[in-house]
């Protein structure tokens, strides 16, 4: 950095609003304790329960939903649109914590993911439900973003660790009950009630929020400016709106190009090439306005500040999380949709087949806090540790033998790649308040949340884009044979199925794929002596 640039960066720092922001940063937290600290801890764990709980409900429910609402196609836009909802807001609702407070933007994220599920349970097409589930996403973000942050403010470094490890383990267990409640409702009434039972789930914590929470936290009882008391004037300064929406559209065009990739597009048609080619536009305008806001601009406050761009270990981090974002995620979703559509299996049958993966994650996420916190390895061999194991399970998953039987070594398989992911997530998680510095811990935790959940919606695009690409004309070839050769339904059936089967295959390579891809990632954060969590 010149001289110049340095100098616009001491600006900042001496501007009104970064001056309360300092005082913010830099203020002796009073930590909440007793009945306060337990009502909001519970709120944290049964928020980052319920919005990870959306993510795979739809999984084992998706055939209902196609038999009443149709849209077959559209099927795995349910699970993308609600993961770029996440995308789009985790941020912002970072940012806007910090200006006007964690307690009422909390709030708000958790009546907006209120509002969006009982619109949800009450789309009547598949178009209307894909809109919704958007919406619903914007609230589960940043829900989940602000989950992340407050408890950071809730206890001090040296428990960032624990902290950081129960809300994983909260997310996990949604992550595994999800697609069992989903199977199950959707066996015994209609596929709505999996939007509906968030209504009274949400209500619960934001009753907890309310009565919990102090006004100004994590700054209450303290004199001096408080969240909120910004000038008017310079609130709308402070937000990174043109960032926000870059990183959106890039999201946006990357992954819209891929789900329609062999499916209503062919890769050379004009349609799916532009969205690539404004994917690469939109990628440049974005780190290029990012430099900008950072060393240029002396008020707006970056979603993306160019010093995580140009620091290794955060950078090493933010691309490790986009890397584990789709491993953990899609696995969840296409795992079970393989157990209904290769094996025959019901939507709760698939979701309690698909407990050794969910269980195996949150058992993970709890031996690598023990192996952080009590035994001090350090992160950089744990995450190589847990991308191995990931490249192992879904390796094996991914050469199973094409056949309609659901073979017991499949569970042993999840279980290794469940128990990888879930040894990667926390361990990444604590890692982010111990690097940045005390002005970036918000946009951190955010973006951190925002590149998992970024890398699990372009992931699961790109893996629907080669399973399209493998069925779609042996299905073809499949549906002439049955107009040429009248063959029986029962013998067509069972090769659509084997189809099927090569192609859920071919998306646990690319998971795979992603897996490795965590390794070097990983060694970005090589520095001797190593990195240490704060425990």
């Amino acid at each position: 950095m010149d001289s110049k640039e340095a100098s616009l960066e001491d600006q900042r720092a001496q501007s009104d609003v970064s001056t309360f922001d300092n005082e913010l940063c830099n203020a002796t937290t009073e930590y909440l304790q007793g009945r306060r600290f337990w009502l909001v801890s519970a709120s944290l764990g049964v928020t980052m329960f319920i919005v990870s709980f959306e993510i795979p409900v739809v999984a084992t429910s998706v055939v209902a939903i196609t038999d009443d609402l149709g849209g077959v196609d559209d099927r795995s836009w349910f699970l993308t649109s609600y993961l770029l909802g996440y995308v789009a807001i985790i941020v912002i609702s970072s940012k806007l914590s910090d200006i006007y407070g964690q307690k009422p933007i909390y709030i708000s994220c958790i009546v907006v993911f209120l509002m969006g599920s009982i619109a949800c349970s009450a789309a009547q097409t598949t178009a209307q439900l894909i809109v919704f589930r958007a919406f619903q996403g914007l609230g589960g973000g940043g829900c989940f973003s602000l989950s992340t942050v407050i408890a950071t403010d809730l206890v001090p470094a040296s428990e960032y660790t624990t902290i950081t490890a129960r809300l994983s383990i909260c997310a996990s267990f949604g992550l595994l009950l999800g697609p069992v409640i989903g199977g199950a409702v959707s066996a015994n009434t209609t596929w709505r009630w999996i939007f509906i039972i968030n209504v009274p789930v949400a209500t619960i914590c934001l009753g907890l929020v309310i009565i919990g929470m102090p006004r100004g936290f994590p700054l209450q009882g303290q004199t001096g400016p408080q969240p909120g008391e910004a000038k008017a004037n310079s609130t709308l300064a402070r937000l990174d709106i043109p960032g926000a929406v870059l990183l959106l559209l890039a999201a946006l065009s990357l992954t819209s190009g891929f789900e329609e990739a062999d499916s209503l597009f062919p890769w050379d048609s004009p349609y799916v090439i532009s969205l690539l080619v404004l994917c690469g536009v939109f990628w440049s305008l974005l780190l290029a306005w990012e430099y900008y806001v950072t060393l240029k601009d002396s008020v707006r406050e970056p979603v993306l500040p160019w010093r995580f761009v140009t620091q290794r270990f955060i950078g090493g981090i933010l691309l490790s999380f986009a890397l584990l974002g789709g491993p953990f995620v899609v696995s969840i979703y296409q795992i079970s949709q393989r157990f209904q559509l290769v094996n025959g299996l019901s939507g709760l049958d698939a979701g309690v087949r698909l407990i050794p993966f969910t269980l195996a994650s949150p058992i993970g996420t709890w031996v690598a806090a023990e192996a952080a916190g009590r035994f001090k390895i350090a992160p950089i061999w744990i995450i190589v540790t847990g991308a191995t194991l990931q490249v192992i399970g879904f390796a094996l998953l991914g050469t199973l033998p094409l056949t309609l039987d659901l073979l017991p070594r499949t569970y042993g398989f999840e279980i290794i790649s469940g128990f990888g992911c879930g040894f990667n997530l926390a361990v990444l998680f604590v890692l982010i308040p111990n690097l940045v510095e005390p002005r970036d811990k918000a946009v951190g935790m955010g973006a951190v949340s925002q590149f998992r959940m970024m890398g699990s919606a372009i992931t699961a695009a790109i893996v629907n884009s080669v399973y399209n690409g493998y069925t779609r004309p042996r299905l073809a070839h499949l549906s002439s044979l049955i107009t040429k050769d009248a063959a029986s339904s029962t013998a067509i059936e069972r090769m659509t199925r084997l189809v099927y089967a090569g192609g859920f295959n071919r998306q646990m390579i690319v998971l795979a794929a992603f897996a490795v891809a965590q390794i070097p990632a990983a060694l970005l954060l090589w520095k001797r002596p190593q990195l240490k969590a704060q425990v």
